[in-house]
């Protein structure tokens, strides 16, 4: 029987995916937990074979859950799941070593043999969002570029910006046409739709 732990914080959700996991002759849900911070504490307390984790979690995200879980209970396999088919999501994914990532609108199937496989020690990445994240490459931004942009996407005007980085407004001005250009965007508001989208910021 594989033991599963559960993340989700939408409550209809874990509900619909428990149900759905339970009819697994060879699956079951030992545990379910609403936020970030209460997987690692139930996950050392039962110490279930797969940790299923949504990687937007309240208090703590998914993701750094996931890398707790390495760090502490390497033996705790971790899958996990998003609504959010973004390639940068997946490299932050892989870079924090999970075991398998899947979208939320798999289907139910696909998840029970997600499961599965990631207990089995297997990796598992779904495979329209490998190819998206192989098509879509590295980022082509520097470190000071990904700042700038980071800063405008939060609001910041170039005025703003300069202050922050210690900058001229001039040179924050050269970097987000260098940034828009590097992107292929129409502007500052598409080039940081772009960014977003491929989770570079």
């Amino acid at each position: 029987m594989i033991r599963v732990l559960l993340a989700e914080d939408m409550h209809m959700v874990r509900g619909a995916l428990i149900a759905l996991l339970n009819l697994e002759p060879d699956i079951e849900v030992v545990a379910e937990v609403s936020s970030g911070d209460k997987i690692v504490p139930t996950a050392r307390q039962l110490m279930p074979d797969v940790a299923v984790i949504d990687i937007d979690l309240p208090i703590l995200d998914g993701l750094t859950a996931a890398a707790k879980i390495r760090e502490t209970l390497p033996s705790v396999r971790t899958l996990m799941l998003t609504s959010l088919g973004r390639p940068g999501t997946l490299r932050k994914a892989l870079a924090a070593r999970v075991d398998g990532f899947l979208l939320k609108d798999a289907p139910p199937g696909q998840l029970a043999d997600a499961i599965r496989d990631v207990a089995a020690g297997k990796r598992v990445v779904d495979a329209q969002l490998a190819l998206a994240a192989w098509d879509r490459g590295e980022c082509p931004l520097t470190d000071r570029e990904l700042e700038v942009l980071r800063l405008a996407a939060a609001g910041s005007d170039a005025p703003e910006i300069a202050v922050a980085l210690s900058l001229s407004t001039g040179t924050v001005r050269n970097y987000m046409t260098t940034i828009i250009t590097k992107l292929n965007g129409r502007n500052r508001v598409d080039a940081i739709r772009i960014a977003e989208e491929a989770g570079w910021i």
